[in-house]
C-alpha cells in the first residue's frame, strides 16, 4: 500500500470550476493535485458542449448549402461526409486538450489520471491509469466529479445499447433513422443536426411540450420549426418497451394520447436527463452528504456537511452549464480569500443551440404565474426586426417581462438567429439594474439583431398589472 502524501489542494474532477480552481490555487503557491477519471478539462470539451456545437456548424453549413441557390449560389448534389464532420470534431478536441495540458504544466498543478475514491475524511485513493495506486489527502478538499446520462428504466433500453451524446458525436456514418428520446436540450441539437445530415428523425417527449421549462408559445414556435424540416415529434408519449439493437435495427412501443404506436428505427439516442456521479466513490467514508436526489448537498457558498470540504459544478446541484461551473469556481476562490459570495439570485442566462437558437435570462411568464407576479409582457416577431430580412431567418420571436408597478426587467426570451448574443445585452442591462426604458431609448448598430430590443421595449405596455402588448 502506498504511503499518504499531503497537498494543500484536492480535487476530484478536473471539470471547468476543479481545473480552474486548480490553476489558480496553484499560481498561488498551495501544492494542488487532480485527480480524474476521464476527460482532461472535463466533459465541455470533450463529449458535450464544444464538441456538439462544433458538429451543430457543420449541420449548420450543410442546411445553408442546401439552401444556396436560394442566396443566387449555384451548387451541384451535395453530400455529407460523417468521417469528415467526425475529425473535425476530433482535431478542435484535441486541441482543446493540449491546451489544457499546457495550463496544468505552466501553472504547477499536479495532475493524476486514474480514479479516485474516498477511504476517510479528505483522503483518496487512486488506483493510477498506468498501473499502481497512490494515497492523497488535502488540507483542503473539492469535488468536482459532474454527471452522467441517465437511461431510464424502459424495458429492453439497456440491452439495446443507446447512443448518448458521448457515442452520437463518434459515430462516422448517418443513421438512416434516428430515434431520439427527450425533447430539451441534448435531444432537440442532436435531433436538428442529424436530420440536417440528411437522416430521417424522430424525437419521442413524455411531456406535453418540447423543453418542458419554457413557454408554450416557445415550445410552439421550435415544435413548427422542427417540423418545417421534417422531424416527426411525438408529445405525450411515453416509450413503453425496446426491442433491437441500436446501430442496426430497434424497434420502440410507445404510448400516444392515440394509443399505441410501433417505432423502426436505425440508431436509438436517450437525451433522458443527467445523473449525479456521486455514487461508488465513498462519499460516506468523507462524511459528505447527499441530497434527495443524488447530488452532493451544499449550502449557498459550495460548503458541504464534511468540514473543508466543497463542492461544485453539475454535482452540486448547480444548473448544468459550463458557465454556472465557472461562476461556481470564483465563488469559491473569492471566499477562501476572505470574501461573502453566494450562489442565491444569481442572474444564469441559457441558451439552446438549435437553429435558431433559444436563449433566456430571467423569468419566463411561467416563472412569473408560479411565483404569483404581476408583470408586463411586451412580444416582438422576430421577422420585423431587420438584420432577419437580409440573412433569410426570420423564424421567432422576442419577449420581455417587466414589473408591473416598476420599470423592472424581470425576464428576457428569444427564438431567433444570434439569440446567445443579444441576451447577454439585456443580462448586462439588468445586472445593472437599468430599467427597461434605458433599452428602448438605446441607439442600436443597424442592422443587427440586438437593434429589435429597442422596438421590443417599446412594445411594454403601461403600468396595467397583467396587460399583454404584442406587435
Amino acid at each position: 500500500m502506498s504511503q499518504p502524501e499531503r497537498v494543500d489542494i484536492l480535487i476530484l474532477g478536473s471539470g471547468e470550476a476543479g481545473k480552474y480552481l486548480a490553476w489558480h490555487m496553484a499560481h498561488a503557491g498551495h501544492q494542488t493535485a487532480v485527480v480524474e477519471r476521464q476527460w482532461v478539462g472535463g466533459s465541455c470539451p470533450n463529449i458535450n458542449c464544444l464538441p456538439s456545437k462544433n458538429e451543430i456548424w457543420s449541420a449548420k453549413v450543410a442546411e445553408l448549402v442546401h439552401r444556396a441557390a436560394e442566396f443566387g449560389t449555384v451548387t451541384g448534389p451535395g453530400s455529407i461526409d460523417m468521417a469528415r464532420v467526425l475529425q473535425r470534431k476530433r482535431e478542435m478536441v484535441q486541441g482543446l486538450i493540449a491546451m489544457h495540458l499546457e495550463h496544468y504544466q505552466a501553472s504547477g498543478a499536479e495532475l493524476i489520471m486514474g480514479t479516485g475514491q474516498f477511504i476517510a475524511p479528505k483522503t483518496l485513493e487512486v488506483h493510477l491509469h498506468d498501473g499502481g495506486t497512490r494515497q492523497l489527502v488535502g488540507d483542503r478538499m473539492f469535488l468536482n466529479v459532474g454527471t452522467h446520462a441517465t437511461v431510464p428504466a424502459i424495458p429492453g433500453l439497456v440491452t439495446a445499447n443507446p447512443l448518448t451524446h458521448i457515442e452520437i458525436l463518434e459515430l462516422d456514418r448517418l443513421p438512416a433513422h434516428l430515434l431520439v428520446l427527450g425533447g430539451s436540450y441534448v435531444g432537440l441539437e442532436f435531433a436538428q443536426a442529424y436530420r440536417r445530415f440528411g437522416g430521417r428523425v424522430t424525437v419521442i417527449e413524455r411531456g406535453p411540450q418540447l423543453v418542458s421549462r419554457e413557454d408554450p408559445d416557445v415550445a410552439g414556435a421550435i415544435l413548427q420549426v422542427f417540423q418545417s424540416e421534417g422531424i416527426e415529434v411525438l408529445l405525450a408519449t411515453e416509450p413503453l418497451r425496446v426491442q433491437g439493437r441500436s446501430g442496426e435495427h430497434v424497434r420502440l412501443l410507445v404510448r400516444t394520447p392515440h394509443g399505441e404506436q410501433t417505432l423502426d428505427g436505425s440508431d436509438l439516442l436517450v437525451a433522458a436527463g443527467r445523473t449525479p456521479n456521486t455514487a461508488g466513490i465513498g462519499l460516506e467514508a468523507a462524511g459528505v452528504e447527499l441530497d434527495a436526489r443524488g447530488y452532493v448537498a451544499v449550502n449557498d457558498r459550495l460548503e458541504t456537511t464534511a468540514p473543508e470540504v466543497w463542492a461544485m459544478g453539475e454535482c452540486a446541484g448547480s444548473a448544468q452549464f459550463t458557465h454556472v461551473s465557472f461562476d461556481d469556481f470564483r465563488i469559491i476562490r473569492d471566499n477562501l480569500a476572505g470574501g461573502h459570495r453566494s450562489t442565491r439570485d444569481r442572474l444564469i442566462p441559457f441558451c439552446l443551440f438549435t437553429d435558431p437558437p433559444l436563449a433566456r435570462v430571467g423569468l419566463n411568464e411561467r416563472d412569473a404565474n408560479r411565483l404569483g407576479m404581476q408583470v408586463r409582457v411586451a412580444t416582438l416577431p422576430i421577422s420585423t426586426v431587420l438584420r432577419t430580412q437580409t440573412i433569410a431567418e426570420t423564424h421567432g420571436f422576442m419577449k420581455a417581462l417587466v414589473d408591473a408597478q416598476s420599470d423592472r426587467i424581470l425576464g428576457f426570451t428569444m427564438l431567433g438567429p444570434e439569440a446567445g448574443e443579444v441576451v447577454a445585452v439585456v443580462q448586462t442591462a439588468m445586472l445593472a439594474g437599468m430599467p427597461y426604458t434605458g433599452l428602448r431609448e438605446a441607439m442600436f448598430t443597424h442592422p443587427t439583431m440586438a437593434e429589435g430590443l429597442g422596438t421590443l421595449f417599446t412594445n411594454v405596455p403601461p403600468h396595467a398589472p397583467g396587460t399583454r402588448a404584442h406587435a
